[in-house]
């Protein structure tokens, strides 16, 4: 035991002795403080600061004179994302953007830049607080938030609507591919893209196998700025535009449905698949691209995506048994599961006769 007149070394290890400061680091700490994050990230993201750093680092005080900003704001907010990897700062006092920071640029393959805007947006920034009263009614928050569900509101609000799109296009961008890849479709099948965007999906599977054709179909300012319109495409494919509620184009081989079951809750889910089942013919393949999440609580990259769901639709991300009954209430046979390098796996099933 140390006695009163030996010196104490200040820089060893305490040992703790009673309650854990739930300021230093532990995972309670970085949930309570998740939404610090967040909103540092949103601001540094907004004023383009990772774009003034693709030729090396920069003061804090160049950074501010080029964004228009606070420099000893500004340097507060980027030391704090340097802790996270982001950025690092060197003894000359320079920022530097780091290899995770780089998807933040917005002149880089595979950008995430709209898709950092589209996540920390209000729309949903303003909905997480709510979800305590999700949590009583069920309900999303976004609802009592914004007086309104999330799709209507995007068809009032002009600019929300096309952050909206933006973000959901840098996170399609970066899967369309992997998706593509992961998939092999026969000879000369005929693909149905159901609510396809603006054909970022259908495009990068046309592109892969040219004896492919393709129908791009969603609503109709949707499939009027599609993307397909490029070499080695012409003539295999068409847009038709309508409500996938009601039907969608019929004589497909395979119909596709990527990132839309997720949106909705199990009996809308039931009438978007109606109106697949009603134009397929018995034993065309249905491809349902989402996530699938494991049947218990281990981590999974789609649970913060859960969440979303939960607080602003009435959507969910689902495990494999939650798909097949789904499936099956629809006419549809769940034939496998395949993983792919993206985050949603490509969920197949067969149109069964009735």
């Amino acid at each position: 035991m140390t006695s009163p007149t030996e010196p104490v070394d200040p820089t060893g290890p305490v040992e703790p002795t009673g309650p854990v400061d739930p300021f230093l680091p532990s995972p309670l700490h970085d949930l309570m403080f998740g939404h610090i994050h967040s909103a540092a990230l949103r601001a540094v993201v907004v004023h383009g600061v990772a774009d003034h750093l693709a030729a090396g680092p920069r003061t804090a005080e160049d950074l501010a004179s080029r964004t228009g900003t606070d420099a000893a704001a500004l340097r507060r907010v980027l030391r704090l994302l340097a802790s996270r990897g982001l950025f690092s700062e060197d003894e000359r006092g320079g920022f530097r953007l780091e290899e995770d920071g780089q998807p933040l640029r917005t002149d880089v393959p595979g950008s995430q830049h709209a898709g950092v805007v589209m996540i920390t947006d209000p729309m949903f920034a303003r909905s997480a607080p709510g979800l305590q009263d999700t949590l009583h009614t069920g309900q999303p928050s976004f609802d009592l938030v914004y007086g309104m569900p999330f799709f209507e509101h995007l068809l009032k609000s002009p600019e929300d609507r096309a952050t909206f799109d933006a973000g959901m296009a840098a996170f399609s961008g970066a899967e369309d591919e992997l998706v593509a890849q992961g998939y092999a479709f026969p000879e000369g099948a005929r693909v149905i893209d159901v609510g396809g965007g603006r054909g970022g999906l259908l495009g990068a599977v046309l592109d892969r196998q040219p004896s492919l054709s393709g129908v791009l179909f969603d609503q109709s300012a949707t499939v009027a700025e599609h993307l397909l319109d490029r070499p080695g495409l012409a003539g295999r494919w068409r847009t038709e535009s309508g409500d996938f509620f009601t039907a969608v184009p019929s004589g497909g081989d395979f119909y596709v449905l990527k990132h839309i079951l997720h949106d909705w809750n199990d009996e809308d889910c039931l009438r978007i698949l109606g109106s697949i089942r009603r134009a397929a013919e018995p034993g065309a393949r249905l491809l349902v691209v989402d996530s699938v999440l494991p049947g218990n609580s281990a981590p999974h990259p789609a649970l913060e995506l859960d969440i979303v769901m939960l607080m602003a639709l009435k959507g969910r991300e689902r495990t494999a048994a939650e798909f097949g009954t789904l499936l099956d209430r629809a006419g549809f046979r769940l034939q496998r599961i395949l993983p792919t390098p993206a985050l949603p796996s490509i969920v197949e099933a067969v149109a069964v006769s009735p």
